[in-house]
């Protein structure tokens, strides 16, 4: 476990003022919109799996067009960023009828892809409608990957489509990584293809157990593997050419701004919301627990974000079990809110990884 230096004490002590104020204020920067549950492959890290059915059906475009349009009396469309999200966006096929619209209302707009579909016609197709960023997951090389993915094709598509996009110099893009014991010892060579590649931003991530990555055991990283992990990041973005950065999957004391780019900072309710497939008004879409604020079908989106959303922006219920004892709560707050069940019980803790326990 990697200590936290003087410095990082000061940087931790002054970041906790600017959260505290960016709650107080929760500027509406990211909306997620759910828009569809279908996908094109069977992960094996899929998080929603247990949590819901696939038959339920696309929302229309035009009920998700219509919380925009009531959001933008309240906001200034260029700070505004919509991300489309499944599901596999990219099986629907009013997509860039969706984005046109946005990019109409001056809004800039992205998907997260997991590449499949992504040939160079919708590609372009997208860019046409004001395609502004796209993430694109690559979770191993080729066995690893399509083995997390469950499609013997899944490797060779993503890398192709991640080679097209990287080209596009105007868009922001960027790769992102599930690792696990699988990829962990593959994650030098997947650096270099995606530098070979022409990619400039990686974000890596671990499972937590829900859905169906529960039944995996692979999945999850002890402590001598995390400790890897973070010292791999620390190095790649010493090393400078590419900017690998962990995820905002909680607090990582001494690494705090050594594997990821500033602190950590759940950003859950406080400067993102979503828009879910059946009108759930949430916060981040990987939250699975219900800590749902509303519906669309119901609510009036504005009011739910300036009014709702409490259990986000007062992180002090969380101070409980694991979390009433650690000395990192002060810069921790708890974890990330897609760390947390139903109950509220933290499920999964990479501090506590790292220490062995």
């Amino acid at each position: 476990m990697k200590n936290l230096s003087v410095r990082q004490k000061l940087g931790l002590e002054l970041f906790r003022i600017i959260k505290r104020k960016r709650r107080e204020e929760h500027p509406l920067r990211e909306l997620f919109w759910e828009c569809t549950w279908r996908c094109n492959l069977h992960c094996r890290h899929c998080g929603s799996d247990c949590k819901s059915s696939s038959t339920l059906p696309d929302m229309p475009a035009e009920d998700f067009l219509r919380v925009v349009d009531s959001l933008l009396p309240h906001v200034d469309p260029h700070t505004l960023n919509i991300i489309i999200t499944g599901g596999e966006p990219l099986v629907r096929q009013d997509l860039e009828t969706v984005g046109r619209a946005l990019y109409d209302r001056e809004l800039p707009w992205g998907i997260v892809t997991n590449g499949l579909l992504l040939t160079e016609e919708r590609f372009l197709s997208l860019r046409r409608a004001g395609l502004h960023n796209i993430t694109i997951s690559l979770d191993g090389l080729g066995d690893t990957h399509n083995w997390m993915r469950g499609n013997p094709r899944s490797f060779e598509r993503a890398v192709a489509a991640i080679r097209m996009v990287a080209k596009a110099e105007d868009l922001n893009f960027d790769v992102v990584t599930c690792v696990n014991k699988k990829s962990l010892g593959e994650l030098d060579r997947v650096r270099d293809l995606l530098i070979d590649a022409g990619v400039k931003r990686w974000r890596l991530f671990t499972i937590f157990p829900a859905g169906r990555a529960a039944a995996y055991p692979e999945f999850q990283l002890n402590a001598e593997d995390t400790m890897q992990l973070m010292e791999f990041i620390a190095s790649t973005r010493k090393e400078g050419r590419i900017k690998a950065s962990f995820c905002c999957e909680g607090f990582l004391g001494g690494y705090e701004g050594v594997a990821r780019d500033g602190f950590f900072e759940c950003a859950a309710g406080v400067t993102v919301g979503s828009v879910l497939l059946d009108g759930g008004i949430g916060a981040c879409p990987s939250i699975r627990a219900d800590y749902r604020q509303g519906n669309i079908y119901r609510d009036d989106f504005w009011e739910v974000w300036q009014n709702g959303f409490r259990q986000y922006r007062d992180r002090s219920w969380m101070k409980r079990g694991e979390c009433s004892e650690c000395s990192f709560w002060r810069y921790c707050e708890g974890n990330g809110m897609h760390l947390r069940d139903s109950e509220g019980n933290l499920m999964h803790c990479n501090l506590r990884t790292m220490k062995g326990r």
